[in-house]
């Protein structure tokens, strides 16, 4: 398989101004901050620009709403549009829809990712202004307590308190507390949330494929606890063609949960993260198979059926399953030799 035809179909998604659009279908032609953040990962050690001219794309979008963020680094946000969006068109502005707009891991993903590059050398960072805009972000989840705010999560729906929100937002705290000030109390908060509500997502959700972030991209957990979450994901949510969310997910359900595709790879990158190189090996074949020739990899595969949903390619879906296989490139050739 020649995994070059993953940043072929990337690049494809790739706008003029850096950033990246979640899908080219209808319904998914939009930027989402979180997706942008997973979909440049494979980039993070290469030596493109691709990786910097996102974050820069994304600084642009927080330097024109940055009248909203300095509203609610004071105000906490009452109704779901005063939350910084998640979602926005492709020239990133904020669209009208009604929308589950609270989204706190996006903002703790964006913030993860800016200290992230820097540490690999990467010119994400480009003046003061920037740096401000990372400082205004951390007061805004100190305005917001984060680690007691209900939020919409990662799949934009139920209003709750989110493990993988909270965990995104202390992995971000802590990736930019040597660029800007993060007050030590800040991350502590949340992670006495995470110890309480932990290896669960929530009070409705015993376990749910957001909780893997934990392990992978963000090393938040430790490995007693990612033991439990990994184990929880793979018993219960692992399915042919990918992971459903969670149990009972209605989204694209025809009879049974949709299985959404790059489960299966970061199942794969979460082992590999452990040192767990004989279980990271069970899924390279896992993901080859939802690997089509063209490298377009679907969303999901619709519940109830073997036939991908009309977000083909997904970015984050591409992305994960590139960065798994290259990843796990020596293991491979160990098994060739």
């Amino acid at each position: 398989m020649n995994v070059n035809g993953a940043l072929e179909v990337l690049d494809r998604m790739r706008l003029s101004n850096g950033a990246y659009t979640a899908s080219v279908s209808n319904d998914y032609n939009y930027v989402w901050i979180r997706d942008v953040v997973y979909t440049v990962l494979p980039f993070l050690n290469d030596t493109s620009d691709r990786y910097e001219k996102a974050y820069h794309a994304l600084f642009e979008l927080f330097r024109t709403y940055e009248w909203k963020i300095d509203i609610h680094t004071e105000q906490k946000p009452q109704y779901l549009f005063e939350y910084i969006h998640s979602r926005y068109s492709t020239d990133l502005k904020e669209l009208p829809e009604e929308w589950g707009h609270a989204q706190n891991d996006a903002i703790g993903a964006f913030l993860w990712g800016v200290g992230e590059g820097y540490r690999h050398g990467k010119k994400v960072l480009r003046d003061e202004h920037d740096l401000r805009i990372v400082q205004k972000l951390v007061n805004y989840l100190e305005c917001l307590q984060y680690w007691q705010s209900e939020d919409n999560g990662i799949w934009e729906e139920n209003i709750e308190i989110h493990a993988s929100s909270i965990g995104a937002c202390v992995a971000g705290l802590n990736s930019v507390k040597m660029l800007v000030n993060v007050k030590e109390e800040l991350i502590k908060r949340g992670e006495e949330t995470l110890r309480f509500l932990l290896p669960r997502e929530s009070y409705t959700k015993e376990t749910d494929l957001a909780l893997l972030s934990l392990i992978y991209p963000y090393r938040l957990v430790d490995r007693d606890t990612a033991l439990k979450i990994l184990h929880n994901v793979s018993e219960r949510l692992e399915r042919t063609n990918g992971c459903i969310r969670y149990e009972r997910d209605l989204y694209y359900n025809e009879g049974q949960e949709a299985e959404w595709c790059f489960g299966l790879p970061w199942l794969g990158l979460c082992y590999h993260e452990l040192g767990m190189m004989n279980k990271a090996k069970e899924y390279i074949e896992k993901t080859k198979n939802i690997i089509p020739e063209n490298w377009e990899v679907p969303e999901l595969y619709i519940g109830g059926s073997n036939i991908p949903n009309g977000n083909t390619p997904l970015a984050w879906s591409v992305s994960l399953s590139y960065l798994f296989l290259t990843k796990t490139k020596m293991i491979r050739t160990e098994q060739v030799t």
